[in-house]
């Protein structure tokens, strides 16, 4: 499958085919994350309520790091 990069105002974009839109679940304004593999490009879409969730446990791993050693012990 191809997707032509094409400007977007002062950006540039592709266009989703309206299949690969379906077949993933995707809507408009829905988040992507884009992963740099070499010379390729990874994306992926993102859930919010499970980003936030990640977020809040790599926080508390960093901050009790320490503590949660000694308990696996």
């Amino acid at each position: 499958m191809e997707a032509k990069i094409r400007k977007i105002g002062n950006s540039s974009g592709i266009i989703l085919p309206k299949e690969v839109m379906e077949e993933l679940n995707l809507k408009e304004g829905d988040i992507l994350t884009i992963e740099r593999k070499g010379t390729s490009l990874e994306l992926r879409s993102e859930d919010p309520e499970f980003a936030e969730w990640a977020e809040a446990y790599r926080s508390a791993n960093r901050e009790y790091k320490e503590v949660l050693k000694e308990l696996a012990k």
